[in-house]
């Protein structure tokens, strides 16, 4: 493993990288794509040259989000970081109808 450093206007990261050469890459190219889904990053060589990284994707947005749930996503423990779409939510139908609190006090002491 590498570390690699990362700067922004505001901090600095260091992640562990694993290093994996060209040859090692081609010959077991699903094994490491299934890293990268993870959030793994790896550092490509050529003759002992870090000459690429390999990343999976991110939403633009994504360098944005709190380095905390970066490593979440990272890990597998969380998935996402895409934007909130409200119209993924359940709605639920109003369960009592509408009343007031005064009556709803009425009726649950109209008992005793």
């Amino acid at each position: 493993m590498a570390a690699a450093l990362f700067l922004r206007p505001h901090e600095a990261t260091l992640q562990d990288m694993q290093v994996v050469a060209l040859r090692e890459l081609k010959d077991h190219l699903s094994e490491y794509v299934r890293l990268v889904r993870t959030g793994e990053r790896l550092l490509i060589t050529s003759h002992g040259e870090v000459v690429a990284e390999l990343r999976s994707t991110e939403p633009e947005d994504a360098e944005d989000a709190p380095l905390g749930l970066r490593e979440l996503v990272r890990r597998g423990t969380a998935r996402g970081l895409v934007r909130n779409d409200p119209s993924q939510y359940r709605t639920y139908e109003r369960a009592l109808a509408t009343t007031t609190a005064q009556e709803l006090l009425d009726w649950d002491r109209s008992d005793r």
